[in-house]
């Protein structure tokens, strides 16, 4: 008995197609990621400095001591002077109440030591702004010339 290929429903044919590869060609992935790697390394750079901003200059100007300026001190230690009279955090905080009263309203002058903590300066300038003195400037020595920028 012969078998009909045409007459069967059961058929022996041979695979042409080869089998599945189960790999994944990663390649392509490595060559886009070098692309955008480079292109981010130039980039970046590039836009962190593109803002353009005019820095101020430096400003000096001279204090013009007036009797009714309030000039308040503070040393090393801490300590706060007001003029050259010793004073508690409660009498300055009274007299700078005192003082934002009057018309026109005094500046306050603070001279911090050098060697202070800036704590004990941020005091007195809490102290004033609680008073209500609307001005408060900072005295300093100028720099050393070979410090200011040309």
């Amino acid at each position: 008995m012969s078998l009909d290929p045409s007459s069967s429903g059961i058929q022996m044919v041979e695979d042409d197609e080869p089998a599945l590869v189960a790999s994944i060609n990663t390649t392509p992935l490595v060559d886009i990621m070098l692309v955008l790697l480079i292109i981010f390394l130039i980039t970046v750079p590039a836009a962190l400095s593109i803002v353009k901003v005019q820095l101020p200059t430096e400003r000096n100007q001279v204090v013009q001591t007036r009797p009714e300026n309030i000039n308040v001190s503070v040393d090393t230690d801490g300590n706060v002077y007001v003029n050259t009279r010793r004073v508690s955090e409660d009498q300055l905080a009274s007299e700078l109440a005192t003082a934002a009263r009057t018309v026109p309203q005094p500046e306050v002058h603070i001279r911090g030591d050098l060697l202070t903590e800036y704590f004990n300066v941020g005091k007195v300038v809490e102290a004033a702004q609680r008073a209500g003195i609307m001005k408060i400037g900072f005295i300093t020595k100028a720099p050393p010339q070979s410090y200011r920028a040309n």
